[in-house]
């Protein structure tokens, strides 16, 4: 199934997404939503891309859409988006050890990437897109000359970031993907066919982006624009979208594009595959991540260790989301220590400000968020406030796991080979209690202190912590 929303067009001046998008996008995900009700929880996955990375209130209408769907709703970085757009397009090709460049023009960004086989190399989102062009370029509704070379302007503003470093490392061919890329195809090979020639379908090329551009100027407005191959729904606009590629072809000199079936979608499909048969890309962010911070991993490990144990014991009494898995926990005690790259003082903050900002291929924003959340909250007072941002429901869940997190790095402070005795934990409502071998606590009395100590700052959340 698919619904053209144009959810990019409901963005007002004040960068908010106006009632009436709100309510089509949550009309056209009810409709989705039916055909959900059957599949697999663990089969489905669903992300938003620009706009709802804009849009300041969208965590109200992501709010409303998972209630109608009944599924969360992750929102992606744009280079993540790039990633799996890439990941679409070469599952879809045959492989080939050469440089790929692959374009995907949305409503709102456009996607630009550089990779060999199925690992891409180079991930640009760029702020212009079919939409948001139009809107910007052809705010008048004219198809005229002097459109075209605002939107020319714009799109060589954007794309100047990347243009150096693309045409330096360079590809062998470029490919052009998603809804607005297909249907410049399809116009192109609608007016190929239309001649008297021989000659193969060239594909999308400079010359025939010229053609298409000066059709459309004279045919002098929006709506009037008819071309033999394009769908009415993308007709207003299309003249967006094929300013966009005419600039990122002027300005990266690209001689010709073949067009790809496959994008975004298909590298969901792909990534949540990998995901169930243990190739999950995010756990490779995470070996980066303790490579680059230079992370302590025996320590982390053993926090790790500890952190399972207690979770296993006490997740029956606590009702805890279903994000909150074992390999979050597991991801969230590996890179507790990452901010000691940066300084002892304060270390809980910085881990979680690079997790929080940095660009990490597989991980959407919300799960990011709730690590860093969870990461700056191993320490010292617990920062209730920082949680003010989620739900109800996940404020209890993060709030858990924390603490957890917290008693697990306590009981490693000393950083000794020494393995734990077994330590049993037991949880109720807002109390956890741990109970310790017999003098355990008489004979490591730096523990007993930390204890009492994190109890306090326990108390000022209203939560109760015993031990003997």
């Amino acid at each position: 199934m698919k619904e053209m929303v144009r959810l990019a067009s409901g963005l007002n001046d004040k960068g908010e997404l106006s009632e009436e998008a709100q309510q089509k996008g949550l009309d056209c995900l009810a409709r989705f939503g039916q055909r959900l009700k059957n599949v697999p929880a663990q089969n489905i996955r669903i992300v938003g891309t620009n706009t709802l990375r804009k849009a300041k209130n969208g965590a109200c209408f992501i709010e409303k859409a998972e209630a109608s769907l009944n599924h969360p709703i992750e929102v992606i970085a744009g280079r993540e988006e790039a990633r799996l757009i890439y990941l679409g397009v070469a599952h879809s090709q045959s492989e080939n050890t050469e440089n790929r460049l692959v374009i995907d023009i949305g409503g709102g960004s456009t996607e630009f990437i550089i990779g060999k086989g199925f690992s891409p190399s180079y991930t640009e989102s760029l702020h212009m897109g079919c939409v948001s062009m139009t809107l910007k370029a052809f705010s008048d509704s004219k198809l005229s000359e002097t459109n075209f070379k605002i939107a020319e302007l714009y799109s060589r503003l954007e794309l100047q970031t990347i243009k150096n470093t693309y045409r330096n490392v360079g590809w062998s061919f470029a490919t052009g993907a998603s809804g607005t890329i297909k249907a410049i195809g399809k116009v192109l090979r609608a007016y190929h066919d239309s001649q008297e020639t021989t000659d193969p379908f060239p594909g999308i090329t400079i010359k025939g982006l010229k053609w298409l551009i000066k059709e459309m100027i004279k045919q002098k407005h929006i709506s009037k624009l008819e071309l033999d191959g394009l769908n009415i729904e993308r007709q207003a606009i299309f003249c967006g979208g094929v300013a966009v590629l005419y600039g990122a072809f002027k300005v990266l000199k690209i001689e010709s594009m073949n067009v790809s079936d496959s994008a975004l979608r298909e590298g969901v499909i792909y990534d949540l595959q990998g995901r169930l048969s243990h190739e999950d890309v995010r756990q490779r962010t995470i070996n980066h991540l303790l490579k680059q911070y230079h992370v302590d991993t025996r320590q982390a490990r053993e926090v790790e260790n500890t952190l399972l144990n207690l979770y296993q014991q006490v997740q029956k009494e606590w009702s805890i989301q279903q994000f909150a898995s074992e390999q979050t926990l597991q991801w969230v005690a590996l890179l507790h220590e990452i901010g000691l790259s940066i300084a002892h003082n304060q270390y809980h903050k910085h881990g979680a400000y690079i997790i929080e900002n940095s660009d990490l291929p597989g991980f959407s924003r919300q799960e990011q968020h709730r690590l860093a959340l969870l990461i700056s909250a191993q320490r010292r007072k617990f920062p209730r406030q920082n949680f003010k941002t989620l739900s109800a429901d996940c404020i209890e869940s993060i709030s858990y796991l924390a603490i957890l997190l917290r008693l697990s790095i306590l009981l490693h402070r000393d950083r000794s080979e020494n393995a734990l005795p077994e330590i049993k934990a037991m949880a109720k409502d807002q109390n956890i209690t741990l109970q310790f071998p017999d003098d355990f606590l008489n004979k490591h009395p730096l523990t007993l202190v930390d204890l009492q100590q994190e109890a306090d700052y326990l108390k000022t959340i209203k939560f109760t912590l015993e031990f003997n």
